[in-house]
């Protein structure tokens, strides 16, 4: 799928730097509040957290529509090159600053973070359920893990194999590349992509529901601490 890149702003550059330091940052909280969680209970990490998951829920918002709005372009012009947003296009040209000779990997490297913002948030319902097993929320969540886990592979590998100098990205979205590049093509992976983030974006749904659900007993892990031994046995 070829995206046209216009000309290049330092607000492009800018914007496309902020969304890469905002996935590296969510993953650097998800991996210290779970490496934190898998000891004694600490509050703040229920409260972080909840922070993760609140940041992962504006980044799929912001990456959801973008692919609402691309189906909204191809029911409008099904025999058009594919099409992004200006703030969409605006961050691919800043991201193919890193590789400029590699046509298309901005584009693609832009998807690639966005889906892994999504899947931090995702990680963020698994940290803060860790000690609530029971929980529906913790069941959607794992269900969503697995599914955008693969999603983000997938997009892994598309943005690996522009970046490594394939003609044009190699992904199960792409037919592996085997497939001309035309209306086909296009049409297949806009609404593959479409299809695959609104079933995720529904599941991570269903997670916040019940995580606000049973939010009493999620919270009361990090919370409520247990009766000594000495008081047990004097009752």
């Amino acid at each position: 799928m070829t995206m046209p890149m216009g000309t290049m702003s330092g607000w492009d550059v800018t914007g496309a730097t902020l969304l890469v330091l905002w996935a590296l940052a969510m993953w650097a909280a998800v991996g210290v509040l779970a490496y934190a969680n898998r000891g004694p209970v600490r509050p703040w990490v229920y409260r972080g957290s909840v922070a993760v998951i609140g940041v992962g829920v504006l980044g799929q918002l912001g990456h959801v529509q973008e692919h609402v709005a691309q189906v909204g372009y191809w029911l409008g012009h099904p025999n058009a090159p594919a099409w992004m947003t200006p703030w969409g296009t605006g961050l691919a040209n800043g991201l193919q600053l890193l590789l400029p000779d590699r046509k298309t990997f901005g584009m693609e490297l832009l998807h690639l973070t966005g889906n892994f913002i999504f899947l931090a948030g995702l990680a963020g319902v698994m940290v803060i359920t860790r000690r609530a097993l029971g929980t529906r929320a913790r069941r959607w969540a794992k269900m969503g893990v697995w599914m955008q886990g693969l999603h983000g592979l997938e997009h892994l590998v598309l943005t690996l194999s522009v970046g490594f100098g394939a003609p044009r990205a190699i992904g199960l979205s792409t037919f592996f590349g085997l497939v001309d590049p035309g209306v086909g093509l296009t049409t297949y992976r806009v609404w593959w992509h479409f299809v695959a983030n609104v079933i995720g974006s529904v599941i991570f749904g269903l997670a916040l529901y019940h995580l606000w659900r049973e939010r009493r007993a999620v919270r009361a892990t990090f919370f409520v601490r247990p009766v000594p031994e000495f008081t047990r046995q004097a009752a």
